[in-house]
């Protein structure tokens, strides 16, 4: 698996050129821009079909007419009849038309919100050219409902192939929206299929029926909804196995992943992605609060960064990891699951393109002052803070970060100017800095008070996560440094792999490339002057044991969060147990639906957790975690914590 990340040394950022596009929308015309010569070359040279011929072939398919043939206790016909309707449900209507007119509203738009798009034409060059050789999947990050907009919009300012989007299905039912987004492209998918094989064959078949044909090309969001956090999401694998698909059965030669990294200085949903972590629900999309949330238009959100990777070549992925001639033994269009040998693999490619994603990310100033500014979440002096941020831009750059820095302004300037831009999370004012509340009517409860200030810490946080991503593996290694006695790296490398699967729903980790991540880490580490290392030890610097501090106190709040959750379970099964042990007559009142013996259930779970504090499960011998503290296990190499004195005090979120 180690080929599927690249190694330490080839993860340094490569210099970028960014064009602003917006430049020239500001001195030209929307309506002339919207209007001119639009024709694309069809990708892979292949004409696109009619939307309704593409609907045919996917009807007419051999694999939906086995689905159909299985289906029992239905008529054929009405089975048919109800493809057919899934179909017309879910399919795009793409026409150059409302390409124009959407290409000419969001010319005003994006023009008021934001001060630049930068795009990297160097990146669409590649992507124009691996749209001639084979069909091509663009997957981008997701963080804001403007992200699908921004890349058609791209698209059409470059003259390249509109995108076939993977849209959730309730911007469907947004009057009139609905109808010009699919006419633009988008075909929407249910959030929950479950159990439904019919439906899940029709789209399965329409994905793969784009991709055989490859006349353009197929975007869609690998980590599935958008980040609430703004931190990169594990990936689902759903629309991956669909769209490796024809690969893996030979019906294309290979397949182009382009992952695309969408950076915001500020992120138009900030306050409603807070409040939805705070237990709010999510508003309904609907035409009416589109309308009602124009009122963002008036407002700043500074510039937005996309940056197209380079094309990921499957053939290329697929070397010497799983091989295709199983897929000849039966024929092509019969359904079946994925082996455990391609789920294996597309879960690989999909982590990768997650972490190419993070790596092409550019992070803005405010991202780095964030982390500092919940770090002293009491306040502080803006002198310290703008020298701390000076000091920590220093080690993102080492770790190989993309930073939006404006060269020619004085670094004070730059710093401000960012923080100036989130004046509704942070306030400087006589020279100090600190958080303050989400505006609201007066007077507030003291759950009000609670919320408000919750909110802006989540959003403060939520820009803290856009750049977690950098410091995230030298963090690990600084963390199991402090848990080791010596200088052994065999002894770190174990405390790193357990803290890598402890954090594996919170971070991407690509499958199998612990050592790779381990060596990044470490060389992180090298590269700040934090550690030096020979062929058997990694020993900390002197001079720069404030960088080994600093990235153990990121990973704090996670940790501190793992270890109340593991106090909570532990309660929790104490009180079952005892509820078993001393009411089983009651069981059946507590548990009417269960077809478990109390004494069986009880016997059960003593599996679960143990009536003593041990070891965790993830196999590090020396680390438990009780009463909200980590310490090491008692008789074990030795007392040092995990974690030093309380530096980090913000939400993990």
């Amino acid at each position: 698996g180690g080929h599927l990340l690249q190694s330490a040394q080839s993860s340094r950022a490569e210099p970028a050129s960014f064009v602003d596009i917006l430049e020239e929308r500001r001195r030209g015309s929307d309506i002339s821009h919207a209007l001119r010569a639009f024709s694309p070359p069809p990708g892979c040279g292949a004409p696109p079909p009619s939307p309704s011929a593409l609907n045919k072939m996917v009807l007419e398919s051999q694999h939906l007419r086995y689905v159909v043939a299985a289906e029992s206790g239905k008529p054929q016909a009405r089975v048919r009849e109800e493809a057919a309707a899934l179909l017309d449900e879910m399919s795009q209507n793409l026409q150059v038309t409302f390409i124009r007119l959407l290409g000419f509203a969001l010319s005003k738009i994006f023009t008021r919100l934001f001060r630049r798009i930068q795009v990297n034409e160097d990146g669409l060059a590649r992507l124009q050219q691996a749209t001639q050789e084979h069909p091509v999947i663009l997957m981008p990050n997701h963080r804001s409902y403007v992200d699908f907009l921004v890349l058609s919009y791209i698209m059409f300012t470059y003259d390249l192939s509109i995108p076939v989007i993977a849209a959730g299905i309730p911007l469907m039912g947004m009057s009139l929206i609905g109808e010009i987004f699919r006419r633009s492209g988008a075909f929407f998918i249910r959030r929950a299929i479950g159990s439904d094989k019919l439906y899940w064959a029709v789209l399965s078949e329409y994905v793969r029926t784009i991709v055989r044909t490859g006349f353009a090309p197929v975007e869609f969001y690998v980590e599935g909804l958008r980040s609430r956090t703004l931190k990169s999401l594990t990936p689902k694998m759903g629309m991956m196995h669909m769209v490796l698909e024809p690969f893996l059965k030979g019906e294309v030669y290979d397949l182009s992943l382009v992952p695309v990294s969408i950076s915001y200085d500020r992120v138009l949903e900030e306050s409603l992605l807070a409040h939805e972590l705070l237990g709010v629900p999510k508003p309904r999309e609907t035409t009416r609060g589109l309308l009602k949330a124009r009122r963002v238009l008036e407002q700043d959100y500074g510039s937005m960064h996309v940056y197209f990777g380079n094309p990921v070549s499957v053939r290329e992925l697929a070397k010497g990891r799983i091989g295709r001639g199983q897929y000849n033994l039966v024929p092509r269009d019969l359904p079946g699951r994925p082996s455990e040998e391609s789920q294996a693999f597309a879960s690989a490619a999909a982590h990768r393109v997650v972490r190419l994603q993070e790596r092409g990310t550019v992070l803005s100033p405010w991202s780095l002052t964030a982390l500092l500014v919940l770090q002293r979440p009491d306040g502080t002096r803006w002198d310290l803070l703008a020298r701390d941020t000076l000091w920590l831009r220093g080690i993102a750059l080492q770790l190989g970060a993309r930073l939006d820095w404006p060269a020619d302004l004085p670094d004070l300037e730059v710093m401000s100017s960012s923080m100036a831009l989130h004046r509704s999370v942070v306030r400087c004012e006589e020279g100090c800095v600190w958080l303050v509340e989400e505006a609201g009517p007066e007077p507030v409860t003291q759950e009000e008070g609670v919320f408000r200030r919750a909110s802006a810490v989540l959003m403060c946080a939520s820009y803290r996560n856009q750049a977690l991503h950098v410091f995230t593996r030298p963090a690990m290694v600084a963390v199991a440094m402090g848990t080791v006695p010596g200088h052994s790296q065999e002894d770190i490398y174990r405390h790193f792999c357990f803290l890598r699967d402890l954090f594996a729903n919170e971070f991407v980790f690509v499958p199998g490339c612990g050592p790779q991540d381990f060596e990044e880490g470490c060389s992180g580490l090298q590269q700040c002057g934090a550690v030096s290392a020979t062929d058997h030890e990694l020993k900390p610097t002197e001079e720069e044991r404030d960088t080994i501090v600093f990235l153990s106190a990121i990973l704090e709040p996670f940790i501190e969060t793992y270890q109340v959750t593991g106090d909570n379970c532990t309660l929790l099964y104490f009180s079952l147990r005892n509820c078993l042990s001393f009411f089983p007559s009651h069981f059946r009142e507590i548990f009417p639906n269960s077809t478990r013996n109390p004494v069986t259930l009880r016997r059960d779970t003593e599996g679960y957790l143990p009536p003593t504090p041990t070891c965790c499960k993830l196999q590090c011998p020396n680390i438990y975690f009780r009463q909200s503290h980590c310490r090491i296990h008692p008789g074990s190499c030795s007392p040092t914590p995990l974690c030093g004195p309380q530096v980090a005090t913000s939400s993990p979120i």
